[in-house]
């Protein structure tokens, strides 16, 4: 048995169902590898695998609703022509893509690299389109943009409604995410733009700096640091201070701002919340203090809980991020342009600042 011969052969008798019908042939009738290379069937046998764009789409769409008929109506296709095209493709590349006997539907090992290079690949090919159609210049349509949860419920309200009476044609499908979230979804082309603090140190994300956002200790009433007029990080300590849990960048900026070490205090760190309002209502009933980013503070309501810091002030860069393949310039242009317009102009003008890192 010649090598091309010993390499196909394991293929048949695992995937006997999924064996591309030319490697079949060459196993079953024993053609010798003179005679496929005689007449140029080695080519075939390396190159037989016919796949499509709206294939890859229909397994993508398989992927994300892990449900036939849903991912079917997603594609505005019947269910019998998704199966079928999903199965095709799973014979042509002879791999098992997905686990059909578990509910809901499961993606094979193997199945989630090879979708997950689909989904890149689908991702160039819009990039390509719109190169072509020169759509660097075209706002109209749907976008989905990410934003971290200690940014969006402060910096969303000043500029959403401004963005839209100047974008008429673009729609914008807003989410919270943390930040790892939004850097998976860029990366995977499930996510157009994102909004978070950066640098972010990811080689396939390009950062547009849109502001410095100074950070404030917030107290309670009766806390001891509100005595002073200002403060500086290495009057903090970890007694009573409240921090936001695992996951979210601002919590690392705390830490690093303050130069804490968790394990330094444990009463300090066993209740973690989840927003910054929730520390707020925690400080203000039961005591200690915590950081805040300063759109978060209302004027009206946490002037008497609020110190700042001393010059240099401790900030976080706030930047619009994408993938590095992302395209549509003039959008990522005019989101930077609405917020730019409705955000305190120290947060462009001061240059005596520290900007803080989350990694």
């Amino acid at each position: 048995m010649n090598r091309l011969w010993r390499l196909i052969l394991p293929i048949k008798l695992a995937h006997v169902a999924f064996t591309p019908p030319i490697i079949q042939s060459f196993v079953e009738q024993r053609f010798t590898l003179e005679e496929y290379l005689s007449n140029g069937y080695f080519r075939l046998i390396i190159y037989k695998i016919d796949m499509t764009i709206q294939q890859l789409k229909y397994i993508i769409a398989l992927d994300t609703h892990r449900h036939f008929i849903k991912a079917a109506e997603s594609c505005f296709v019947a269910q019998s022509t998704l199966t079928q095209q999903v199965k095709k493709l799973e014979e042509e590349i002879a791999l098992v893509l997905f686990d059909r006997s578990r509910y809901p539907l499961k993606v094979t090992p193997m199945g989630k690299q090879f979708i997950n290079k689909a989904r890149v690949i689908l991702k160039e090919i819009e990039e390509l389109k719109a190169l072509v159609n020169s759509e660097k210049d075209q706002m109209e349509g749907t976008f989905t943009l990410g934003i971290i949860p200690t940014l969006c419920p402060y910096l969303l309200a000043r500029f959403i409604d401004d963005f839209m009476k100047s974008n008429p044609t673009t729609k914008l499908v807003i989410e919270e995410l943390q930040t790892e979230r939004i850097i998976e979804l860029l990366k995977y082309g499930q996510l157009d733009l994102g909004i978070l603090a950066t640098p972010v140190e990811n080689d396939d994300i390009i950062e547009t700096p849109l502001f410095y956002e100074p950070f404030l200790v917030y107290a309670n009433i009766e806390n001891e640091l509100l005595k002073q007029k200002f403060i500086h990080p290495k009057n903090l300590r970890s007694e009573g201070l409240w921090i936001l849990k695992q996951g979210h960048c601002f919590r690392n900026h705390t830490l690093n701002i303050c130069a804490l070490d968790t394990t330094e205090n444990q009463q300090a760190f066993e209740l973690e919340a989840g927003s910054i309002e929730t520390l707020k209502n925690i400080i203000n009933t039961v005591s200690g203090y915590t950081l805040i980013p300063e759109l978060s503070y209302n004027k009206h309501i946490d002037s008497n809980n609020v110190i700042r810091f001393d010059s240099p002030q401790p900030v976080r860069e706030i930047s619009i991020v994408s993938h590095k393949h992302f395209s549509k310039v003039k959008l990522i242009d005019e989101l930077r342009k609405s917020i730019l317009n409705n955000i305190p102009d120290s947060f462009t003008k001061n240059t005596n600042f520290k900007r803080i890192n989350w990694r």
